[in-house]
């Protein structure tokens, strides 16, 4: 079993706000294929890095997570997925995870 996650941005690289539609499609789409998801919508997490090596400028944002259970794990269709949640929301990279898990 595989916990698959991965963190969708608030707003653009402009600091426009994506409307909550676009949140919602995502959810949809997931329990559609998976059967469910797990989206923390309410607690935006906080994340910062450097634009460039070194002196570059830090970046923060608020972005929201997913997570989906899966068995087994296709990484052909994970991989097209972030492509296109990359496309969707305006992105160079969405970091999309896979953590094996254990059921207790």
């Amino acid at each position: 079993m595989h916990i698959v996650q991965f963190l969708l941005p608030l707003r653009d690289n402009e600091r426009r706000p994506f409307p909550r539609a676009d949140f919602e499609k995502v959810r949809t789409e997931l329990t559609e294929r998976f059967g469910g998801v797990t989206a923390f919508l309410q607690s935006p997490a906080s994340g910062a890095w450097k634009e460039e090596e070194g002196e570059g400028e830090t970046v923060r944002d608020e972005m929201l997570l997913f997570e989906v259970m899966v068995e087994p794990l296709d990484r052909k269709w994970w991989s097209g997925y972030r492509a296109e949640l990359e496309r969707r929301f305006r992105q160079e990279r969405i970091v999309v995870r896979a953590l094996g898990t254990e059921m207790l």
